[in-house]
């Protein structure tokens, strides 16, 4: 600090833009816009339709590419059933296994995965595409339907689950 009060060299503004922020900017290393092979691609913050999607990776499905932006819907969609199949799982035998530090860790395992899972078709529904947001609802959806709800169980009975049910911490 000298006399009058002044920082100098510590300024707060941002940092000057140089050629290679520019160009990292430009392809994709940061900011909001990308630009691949003269695609222009733009972060959504509102559902739209279309093909033209990036879903949870840089250039996935990849640009006007049907093919993989189906394929990108599948993973998603079961992502969405596997989820609900690990919340109403009961495939850890407690007869099975006499230590409970064992059975705590299978537990705590199924439930990273379930939870690691769950954020990762949140993440996909980030991408704002109105196709993968459906896609997400059907699959969960489906997923209760088969695993969760009375559909296709014979007894009514309440069954004790490997996993607590899910709840939303908002």
């Amino acid at each position: 600090m000298n006399n009058d009060g002044h920082m100098h060299g510590m300024a707060m503004g941002p940092p000057p833009l140089s050629s290679s922020t520019i160009m990292n900017n430009a392809t994709g290393g940061g900011g909001g816009m990308m630009m691949k092979n003269h695609h222009h691609m733009m972060m959504h913050m509102t559902f739209f339709w279309g093909k033209t999607t990036e879903i949870l990776f840089s250039g996935w499905p990849g640009y006007d590419n049907l093919g993989m932006y189906i394929l990108a819907l599948v993973v998603v969609f079961f992502m969405a059933v596997f989820v609900e199949f690990l919340s109403q799982s009961n495939y850890i035998n407690k007869s099975n296994v006499d230590d409970h530090v064992t059975f705590g860790l299978l537990q705590t395992i199924l439930y990273g995965l379930r939870i690691g899972l769950a954020y990762v078709v949140m993440l996909a529904v980030m991408s704002f595409n109105g196709g993968v947001f459906l896609v997400a609802i059907v699959g969960h959806s489906l997923g209760f339907m088969v695993f969760g709800s009375r559909v296709f169980k014979k007894s009514s009975s309440e069954k004790n689950l490997d996993l607590p049910p899910m709840s939303c911490s908002c």
